[in-house]
């Protein structure tokens, strides 16, 4: 014999009864079957509306009522032929009359009592069991409708009754031992010892399959849903949710405790001391596995068999010094919580006694606060004990498995990845079966929190990286380019999965959570709202996505304003700009302390030398324990480049003009040609060593004439035409002795400076092409041979690459 119970949804429409109907005719062939069905999806909610309308005086739930009775004749008209339509059509006529007629009722009275309820809500399954019964019988199948008000009785607590004998029902075995072969049932709704109409609460359908299968000994309890089964997380929130094939009683209780609602707690009970399996099925894709709840479940692989959570959680904490060996605290906490009709979720207390924190609804918070207070007025009074401190707006996220308690480390995982992503944890429970890991955490992160402990535990195949853009010019159009051409790569050998959620430029930003198909995201930003920077950041923020990256490729003060604010929601922060690291020390030190404080990468390998690995470098050696005695460095690409082509025949003004039209320049090639750009670029690897400097320390021994830095672009093209003279006075200066012009960045026993050189043959920097940058580290065991990065430093090609690489090591951080 089995027993089938079919959802609201699966019951909800015409076409979806033919295809229950379908499904109980094929399992009808070889067994005994006992169908429990809900009220048709929605139908529920639609009478509880209707009687607090009523209630309220208000006329409208006449209209209401009306859309409930149309809905049900329509699908009597639709599903069962037309010579057997008249007695059911009658019948669903007759039991809507008496709903209107009891909200009538409650019209006048203006009262809606529990009781009433029950008695409103009872409709909805007593009509969708009777359509059902009837269109079996019109298709030739012979179902007997049974009333489950006869057979289950319960106590008299209306709106949640609890049910005397579930197990040993002999009002249900009876049944079992007639001749018919297939009962179609009303979930929901049983009866009072005085016959009068209660329901059994939350998953009362579910319950009441599980008290025919316990009573009959079911071979099965099946659960025909709009879902393939349990999953290992709620797939609204988490895009990679799995189906669970297996699992065991405890464990499905534990996560249907903690708001998994395709079964409910009470639903295991009556089946657990039965051993009966409890399959969850999709009426919709009949023939998928779906999940199997038994007795010893087995190992899937998965230390972890799913995450759950329960929202809108507050948090009582009762603390004081008086508390401390002092018995009976708890006692009376609970008495007075208990007196209250208040369900505790979750229970922790210090060790030290001084405070002990339980978790409640929401909605219970204000009324706790009252009770607990007034139990502890005399001590309150007497400053032994503070007032009952409330938080809300929280959420409980639990790791559930009964295989955690033989794997050491679970805790430390859990809240390592929780960490990690900037999720703060306000309380934690672990019962002594180890069977559950509950952590308190604000609802604005539940579902960050949940995505980042299901990547952790059930998604090893890739991590997905969640980067924010700001900049899509010339470095940032390319980095996008490589971006895309990378991702199957990174996927596959890397397992990340990069995702660019975000793009903005200085007039217009995008954010799409699926992230931004990189093949056409010049046209998604054009189609993008109008924005600035801080809407960019406030919307990075409040998305709370994890992992994410913010990467900064522009050269804008503003942009680099930004970079506390997601530090310190953990938001790492990869900079191509160097505004931020080249501004004042103390703000220089505050982002790194931030990086720290906050577990979030504060990455700028671009600021010296673009793609290479200068500051890496640098880190590397430090953190090795070496001691930098000196730097010597040519910075500057398009320095560099310049006075490689700069021979004198040429103006001095066209070279610089094929600089920046080559994209090797700053936007301004001021801040190239004045030696700003290089003096930024020292300061950074002399504070990189420890060194605390500012700009001003820097001698800077510049060889542009005044009036070349004036005005605007134009200007200094025009006035650096008319000092061509100067320039070409320099070049036949080095030129004479054999040297080259190379503008070179010095730092050495805490001093830094910057300035145009001769350069000799013999010298490191001589053989320096292009726009190659060079950087000679001297140290405590590079003594006599510096360990020197040589290469490419500029272009937005290996600027880019820099930036990639950053955001490769953000990615192995987070």
């Amino acid at each position: 014999m089995l027993v089938l119970k079919f959802g609201g949804t699966s019951v909800g429409s015409a076409e979806n009864i033919e295809k229950v109907i379908a499904i109980v005719k094929e399992k009808l062939k070889t067994d005994k079957l006992f169908v429990v069905v809900s009220a048709m999806g929605g139908t529920t909610d639609a009478l509880l509306e209707c009687g607090k309308l009523a209630a309220a005086g208000n006329e409208a739930y006449k209209e209401k009522l009306r859309e409930i009775e149309q809905r049900h004749i329509a699908t009597v008209k639709e599903l069962i032929p037309v010579q057997q339509q008249s007695a059911l059509l009658s019948l669903v006529k007759k039991m809507c009359n008496e709903i209107e007629d009891l909200c009538n009722g409650i019209f006048l009275l203006n009262e809606l009592s529990v009781r009433t309820i029950d008695k409103l809500l009872s409709y909805g399954e007593l009509l969708s069991s009777q359509m059902i019964a009837a269109a079996f019988a019109g298709k030739g199948t012979e179902a007997k409708w049974v009333d489950s008000r006869e057979v289950i009785k319960t106590n008299s607590e209306f709106g949640n009754a609890t049910v005397d004998h579930p197990v040993t029902n002999k009002n249900v075995q009876s049944l079992a031992s007639t001749n018919e072969k297939l009962f179609i049932i009303p979930g929901f709704v049983a009866s009072d010892p005085k016959n009068i109409t209660t329901t059994l609460g939350r998953g009362g359908s579910d319950y009441t399959a599980a008290i025919f299968a316990a009573a009959i000994d079911a071979d099965s309890l099946e659960i025909w849903t709009d879902v393939s089964g349990m999953m290992t997380a709620d797939p609204r929130w988490v895009a990679n949710a799995k189906i669970i094939s297996s699992i065991s009683y405890q464990e499905a209780m534990e996560l249907s405790h903690f708001g998994a609602k395709v079964i409910y707690p009470p639903t295991i009970q009556p089946v657990l001391s039965k051993s009966i399996p409890v399959w969850i099925k999709n009426t919709f894709a009949k023939d998928e596995h779906g999940t199997v709840i038994k007795q010893d479940a087995g190992s899937d692989g998965n230390i972890i068999r799913g995450i759950s959570s329960i929202n809108n959680i507050a948090l009582l904490s009762l603390e004081g010094s008086g508390m401390v060996g002092v018995p009976g605290f708890s006692k009376r906490l609970f008495e007075s919580l208990s007196g209250a009709s208040i369900n505790v979720i979750l229970i922790t207390q210090g060790s030290s006694e001084h405070s002990i924190c339980v978790g409640v609804d929401a909605v219970n918070a204000d009324k706790a606060k009252q009770v607990i207070d007034h139990a502890f007025t005399g001590e309150i009074t007497m400053r032994r004990v503070e007032p009952l401190i409330v938080e809300k707006d929280l959420s409980i996220v639990a790791l559930v498995g009964d295989h955690m308690k033989s794997h050491p480390g679970i805790s430390g995982k859990m809240f390592g990845a929780i960490g990690k992503n900037g999720i703060n944890v306000r309380a934690i429970a672990q019962g002594s079966s180890e069977r559950n890991i509950s952590a308190v955490v604000s609802t604005a992160d539940v579902r960050k929190a949940i995505n980042v402990l299901h990547e952790e535990f059930f998604e090893t195949s890739y991590k997905q990286i969640n980067i924010f853009i700001a900049g899509a010019g010339n470095v940032g159009s390319k980095l996008i380019r490589q971006l895309h051409q990378q991702q199957v790569f990174l996927r596959e050998h890397l397992r990340l999965q990069i995702r660019v959620v975000g793009i903005a430029n200085s007039k217009k930003a995008v954010i799409k959570n699926e992230g931004i198909d990189l093949s056409s995201w010049e046209k998604v930003l054009d189609d993008g709202n109008s924005s600035h920077i801080e809407q960019f950041v406030d919307e990075i923020i409040e998305k709370n996505l994890r992992n994410s990256v913010f990467v900064d490729v522009t050269a804008s003060d503003k942009v680099a304003e930004v970079y506390e604010r997601l530090l310190q929601k953990t938001v790492s922060v990869v900079a191509c700009n160097k505004i931020a690291c080249s501004s004042s020390y103390a703000r220089y030190k505050k982002l790194k302390e931030l990086s720290n404080e906050f577990n979030a990468s504060f990455l700028f390998e671009t600021n010296v030398g673009a793609g290479l690995p200068v500051i890496g470098t640098l880190t590397d050696l430090l953190r090795s324990g070496d001691i930098v005695q000196s730097i010597e460095a040519v910075l500057s690409g398009t320095l560099n480049f310049v006075f490689n082509h700069y021979d004198g025949k040429r103006l001095f003004a066209d070279v610089v003009q094929q600089a920046q039209d080559e994209g090797y320049t700053e936007p301004d090639p001021r801040l190239d040609l004045s030696g700003k750009d290089v003096m930024r670029k020292i300061m950074i690897l002399a504070r990189e060593t420890g060194e605390k400097i500012e700009m001003d320390d820097i001698d800077n021994k510049s060889f542009m004439p005044e009036s070349c830095m004036q005005g605007s672009v134009e200007n200094f093209y025009s006035e650096m035409r008319k000092h061509e003279a100067h320039f070409k006075k320099l070049f036949d200066s080095a030129a004479k002795n054999g040297h080259k012009l190379k503008f070179v960045a010095r730092y050495d026993n805490g001093k830094a400076s910057v300035g145009l050189q001769h350069i000799s043959s013999e010298q490191d920097l001589y053989h320096l092409y292009g726009k190659d940058n060079v950087v000679l580290f001297y140290t405590d065991r590079y003594k006599e041979q510096p360990l020197v990065v040589k290469g490419a430093g500029a272009g937005a090609e290996v600027t880019a690459s820099g930036v990639f690489a950053d955001i490769m090591r953000a990615a192995r951080v987070n």
